[in-house]
């Protein structure tokens, strides 16, 4: 069944499988690690989480709306993936910067870093799936994505907290940032297959975790 799956939908949901197992081994922990490493303070943790989620959320909200409406103007794969190698790459630099953060404003540069490198990815990635998928297979690739997905995270969210019990915090952000290249590194896999490709069908797509 999944032989029949064309290259392009098999190497974007291997590539988001190990995007959201890297980010799912951080999920759990990231609010412990707001408390012991730079706060001090479960209260003032909570605050640092609560504001760290703002700056990500509005930031990549703000931004994916004007980048994919550039990404439309330009009718191909070949920009899109040029956005989304981008993003990825700048996406896999985030734990690095959770490292080596001591202060608050360092978390949040770090999530304004990583929403502006989201944001340079769900467009295109979205753009290009809908684009390649098979036809008439559209309800089993996209479920298969959505599974692809929740195994990654869900599996990494038990194996991050053991991770931290055991190693600590640094080895986690080393495991997130390393899986987050590979993600990026993986898409390569497709680069020839990203010729210049007009926006004929466009199908509906579920919301991703990450």
């Amino acid at each position: 069944m999944l032989k029949s799956i064309n290259k392009v939908i098999k190497v974007l949901v291997i590539s988001d499988f190990f995007l959201n197992y890297g980010w799912g081994l951080l999920s759990p922990v990231f609010a412990l690690f707001l408390v012991e490493r730079i706060t001090g303070s479960v209260t003032e943790g909570a605050k640092v989480a609560g504001f760290a989620a703002l700056f990500y959320w509005i930031t990549k909200s703000v931004l994916q709306i004007p980048i994919g409406r550039y990404l439309d103007k330009n009718h191909g794969d070949k920009d899109d993936f040029l956005f989304l190698i981008i993003g990825m790459f700048m996406t896999g630099l985030v734990p690095f910067g959770y490292l080596i953060s001591s202060q608050p404003w360092h978390i949040y540069l770090c999530q304004f870093w990583y929403a502006v490198g989201m944001a340079m990815v769900f467009p295109p990635w979205l753009a290009i799936f809908t684009r390649h998928i098979d036809k008439g297979r559209e309800a089993f690739e996209w479920s298969l994505e959505s599974t692809a997905i929740g195994l990654g995270a869900g599996i990494a969210g038990a194996i991050g907290g053991i991770t931290v019990y055991f190693l600590g915090f640094g080895v986690v952000f080393v495991i997130v940032g390393s899986f987050t290249i590979v993600s990026s590194l993986l898409l390569l896999l497709i680069r020839k297959e990203m010729a210049a490709k007009s926006r004929g069908t466009h199908q509906l797509f579920p919301p991703r975790p990450f």
